[in-house]
């Protein structure tokens, strides 16, 4: 409050002349805002700061005004101050109706990270601060060169003195471990990059590993495509997309997806449960992927009704036939106390295992599954440990080498197995220092002290940073040998990941940056689509309708800047409300000798014929949407009733059916379909009785009886019981 009182003081001092915008930034809160007149970011100044109008639209109190110059306290510093985060990364904004600005900042939070993210050609500049502030991509802690790139992890070299500060630092390592297809909540895959590599010098602060969702540390949610906007034999009617089967061959919207799966072992009153392979009443072939323990093995390729993980429930003590008796006491056999309650793949899922995590109870023994992931994850500790030993030891021995190169030993120097490493008045060589061991390093044979002393101090530090390294290394092994915090009476908890690999299919919701949604109604071979004079196929055809009446110009000018883009090879940064204007559009459609109004005249990919009208083409920018068709497509024969009603279940979860409410049931009254109702309402619902009998009537072939009560009668009979109203069915 005081520095800011004391700018507006300095500020108002200088009233006595033309004000002049200081380029003095800090923050005000809605309630601090209150006291001051402020100008918006885009009033119109000379080079030197004044202000070139008269009369200033400012606000004040909530309420916009006009004012004299001289009374402005303060400017905005943006324009785009006013939008948030995710209505900044739309470009040409201001050209979009408030509510579809709404949807298109909403729906791209709903973005599927795509297989090959590409690069927005039209960016507001956002992108690449969003990119980089949300921690998707790896950003460079310290600067290095590259020492090494894989596909796990980047190991930078931090040496020398810093470019930015020049202060000289300390050698050090650092290795940054990328996450590789881990699951997000939303049930998408999260996979990071290189993008870097060997030996390249990088700096702090750079994007060394591109994360979800970005491309060239960019924000890039989806891929630039050639559109025509044309209504197209109605498969584009209300918002419809109809697509290029070329994009699905090329991958250019598939996405993978990891579900993840969980199976607990409890502790019973019956006894405890178990993971097992040894499952009773389940055939060889089913299971051939489980491994000793009865967990799946990672690479599997699994489909609906597949077991995941074995386990088995202990039963009640059932009485036995003589039959049974006889067979346990021949072999022993315990099969039957135990039922099969295994974690199966849920219908409608089919892909890869890519990942088991095991969860054991503090003191419980772990089995040899268990153990294996344990061995997998020490390695890796040790590996990196290894690792930055090696280059902690080089870099010492190089820091070594620059104070010694030209002094000369003052006595031979010999290896434990008497092999001559430097001779006495010999000058010191890399290799020599590289031999000699720590031992020998400390204890240098050189006559400058000063020189030997610094050498003893570089040596202390390199071995203080390798036990530091150790002790965490020690530290994260001895956590993994202690049990976890399980929830009561579970023993055991296996979690089994299952990647899928989703292209586009017809039913998939996809959508631009201007709030312009649909679903895609067709996918069209590349032939069939309408082309360009020169050939060239379009690759998605959407409703010109879906413009006028929704008021998102924006998508139109994006479309028109994105082809000069791509022409030329450009691309654009448009920030919001002080981007390009028409006329710069058309001065690059102009550069790129494409017609000013984007409009060209298209033919038919069937018949040849070219269209009757000319159509606007360009390149959007698409996203897919986490709402896909496979998520959703739902159907059931026979399955869960609920206990109370009888009834089915609902919803795809419970795998449920589709409910016949009270208003579907009018509408075949008033078509008089009696029986297609009578079925609906009893075999098909709660007619418990009737719904056995009609199944075994179709089995056999015979005619189907009449049905009977259905449940909810009952139901409701028990309820008027308990109101003491005694009901009654009577035959007459």
């Amino acid at each position: 409050e005081e520095e800011l009182n004391k700018a507006t003081k300095e500020l108002q001092k200088k009233n006595k002349k033309p004000p002049i915008v200081e380029p003095y930034v800090f923050y005000l809160s809605a309630g601090e805002e209150e006291n001051y007149i402020i100008a918006q970011a885009n009033v119109p100044m000379d080079e030197e700061g004044y202000i070139l109008s008269d009369q200033v639209i400012a606000r004040y109190k909530g309420e916009f005004i006009t004012v004299d110059k001289m009374k402005v306290d303060f400017i905005d510093v943006s324009p785009k101050q006013v939008v948030s985060v995710a209505a900044s990364l739309i470009p040409f904004l201001e050209h979009d109706d408030a509510n579809r600005a709404l949807m298109g900042s909403n729906m791209q939070r709903q973005a599927v990270p795509l297989l090959e993210p590409e690069v927005p050609i039209v960016q507001t500049g956002m992108e690449e601060m969003v990119a980089r502030d949300s921690g998707s991509v790896v950003v460079c802690r310290r600067s290095g060169i590259v020492e090494s790139v894989d596909a796990d992890r980047i190991i930078v070299r931090v040496e020398g003195e810093d470019p930015l500060t020049g202060e000289i630092r300390d050698f050090d390592a650092d290795i940054y471990q990328l996450v590789k297809f881990k699951r997000s909540n939303q049930n998408t895959c999260l996979n990071q990059r290189p993008i870097v590599v060997k030996g390249q010098r990088v700096m702090a602060g750079e994007v060394i590993a591109d994360g979800a969702s970005t491309a060239e540390g960019v924000l890039s949610q989806g891929r630039n495509v050639l559109v025509a906007f044309m209504p197209f034999r109605g498969y584009n009617f209300e918002d419809a997309i109809v697509l290029s089967e070329k994009l699905v061959k090329e991958d250019a919207f598939t996405s993978i997806h990891i579900e993840e799966f969980e199976c607990e072992a409890r502790d019973t009153k019956l006894g405890p449960e178990q993971i097992t392979p040894d499952i009773p009443n389940v055939g060889e072939s089913a299971l051939k992927d489980l491994d000793e323990s009865g967990i799946i093995r990672i690479g599997s390729h699994v489909k609906t009704d597949d077991i995941l993980v074995g386990k088995v429930t202990p039963k009640g003590e059932t009485q036995l036939t003589p039959e049974e008796k006889l067979l346990r006491a021949i072999f022993g056999e315990k099969a039957g106390d135990y039922r099969d309650a295994s974690l199966r793949v849920p219908p409608g899922i089919e892909g890869v295992v890519v990942g088991v995590r095991i969860f054991y109870r503090k003191g419980v023994e772990k089995d040899e599954r268990a153990r294996i992931i344990e061995e997998e994850f020490k390695k890796k500790l040790e590996r990196n440990l290894k690792d930055k030993e090696k280059i902690l030891i080089e870099e010492r021995n190089k820091k070594i080498f620059t104070l010694v190169k030209n002094i000369s030993a003052t006595k031979s120097l010999a290896t434990s197995d008497k092999k001559v490493l430097i001779e006495k008045g010999k000058k010191f060589t890399l290799d020599v220092i590289k031999k000699m061991g720590k031992k020998n390093l400390e204890d240098i044979p050189i006559s400058d002290l000063e020189v030997k002393k610094e050498i003893q101090n570089i040596i202390k530090r390199t071995e203080s940073k390798i036990d530091v390294l150790r002790k965490e290394v020690k530290e994260k092994v001895e956590n993994l040998h202690k049990g976890e915090e399980l929830s009561p009476g579970v023993i055991k908890k296996v979690k089994v990941y299952i990647a899928m690999k989703r292209k586009l299919s017809i039913g998939d919701k996809m959508a631009g940056r201007h709030g312009n949604k649909g679903v895609i109604s067709m996918i069209l071979p590349e032939e069939d689509m309408p082309f360009l004079p020169d050939g060239t196929p379009v690759e998605i055809v959407l409703n010109p309708l879906g413009v006028p009446s929704r008021m998102n110009v924006g998508q139109i000018l994006e479309t028109h800047l994105s082809w000069a883009g791509k022409v030329l090879g450009l691309r654009f940064i448009t920030p919001v409300f002080e981007g390009a204007k028409e006329k710069d559009v058309k001065e690059y459609m102009k550069k790129a000798n494409l017609p000013l109004d984007s409009k060209l005249t298209l033919y038919d990919g069937l018949t040849g014929e070219p269209f009757h009208y000319p159509v606007t083409v360009g390149y959007i920018y698409m996203m897919k949407l986490v709402h896909m068709v496979d998520d959703k497509i739902h159907a059931r024969s026979i399955g869960p009733y609920s206990l109370i009603t009888q009834q089915p279940l609902g919803g795809k979860a419970q795998f449920g059916g589709q409910r016949f409410g009270e208003m579907e049931v009018w509408a075949l009254e008033a078509y008089g379909s009696a029986y297609t109702l009578q079925e609906l309402l009893t075999y098909k619902s709660d007619d418990v009785e009737g719904r056995t009998k009609i199944y075994q009537s179709i089995v056999k072939g015979n005619v189907p009886q009449d049905p009977g009560i259905p449940e909810s009668f009952n139901v409701l009979v028990r309820e008027l019981r308990s109101l003491c109203l005694n009901v009654e069915l009577l035959k007459f």
